[in-house]
């Protein structure tokens, strides 16, 4: 958050917390009866924005008043599994539903918007590119998908091979599209202009590259299921270096950062994990 706080999901809790790393103090926010909260993000807004898979709908917290509320998905949009969202340059929420659903929610008249996606079961991260494209990847559905942002309609991209199980993407500041290949352990990078893959091998792995989030200064961050560790890729050299975790079992599902510090979540240990510059 803009004033140095970091939020997180506590899925298992029903709640959202907010650490501030100069205290130490966490402050939690109950979200409801039944709410299991995957994903989180800051909105231009300033608001905690949540995709809530309990709710079957999207939350918005006030950071000032705490005051929560949700945005239920449509009622033939039932039990969705929300994952991950975005905002586009427009204001617009985008989110994404493992059971095969991908949506928006308007922030000015609450509307919300929903479509079945093309390939079913699978849509996983999502990401806006620096020209207002929105972009979600389908790790069932093996593809990566171009939203059309006034209809809704998307357009297929098939990954760098068959089977790779994209799960997560984001964008650089020049708008390639930057892919963790699950099944893989590979990182891939799209090109939307030249309509070309290119993919890495991060390190030893033959699979559970995860999380992905690029920086300010276009460093990609993944963590590495295989190698229990958090990696951070520079292209320009196209070396990965690791970070270990010191705990068994991390399993940082999703990064997010501010320039000089990549934070990811373990949700193996139950704790936050920064990697400072």
């Amino acid at each position: 958050a803009a004033d140095g706080t970091v939020w997180y999901t506590g899925q298992r809790a029903g709640n959202l917390g907010r650490l501030d790393p100069k205290t130490g103090k966490v402050e939690v926010i109950p979200l409801g009866k039944g709410s299991a909260p995957h994903g989180v993000i800051v909105g231009p807004d300033g608001a905690a924005w949540v995709t809530d898979s309990g709710l079957n709908a999207n939350v918005r917290v006030d950071p000032k008043t705490k005051d929560v509320k949700v945005f239920d998905l449509p009622a033939e949009f039932a039990n969705a599994n929300l994952n991950t969202a975005t905002f586009d340059k427009k204001g617009i929420y985008w989110f994404t539903g493992q059971s095969g659903v991908y949506g928006r929610v308007n922030p000015s008249t609450g509307e919300t918007d929903a479509w079945k996606a093309p390939k079913g079961r699978g849509p996983y991260g999502i990401t806006t590119t620096p020209s207002g494209d929105v972009w979600y990847v389908s790790l069932a559905g093996d593809h990566l998908a171009k939203v059309d942002t006034v209809t809704g309609e998307t357009s297929i991209v098939d990954p760098p091979r068959a089977g790779v199980g994209p799960r997560r993407v984001w964008s650089d500041s020049k708008g390639m599209l930057w892919v963790s290949l699950w099944h893989s352990g590979e990182v891939g990078r799209y090109d939307p202009t030249a309509k070309s893959w290119k993919t890495w091998p991060i390190n030893n792995a033959k699979f559970g590259a995860y999380s992905v989030y690029v920086d300010d200064k276009d460093k990609v961050w993944l963590t590495d299921f295989s190698a229990n560790a958090i990696v951070r890729f520079d292209p320009a050299t196209e070396k990965f270096q690791g970070f270990p975790s010191d705990r068994k079992g991390a399993s940082v599902r999703q990064m997010l950062g501010r320039p000089g510090e990549a934070w990811g979540a373990e949700s193996g240990t139950d704790r936050l994990v920064v990697v400072r510059d």
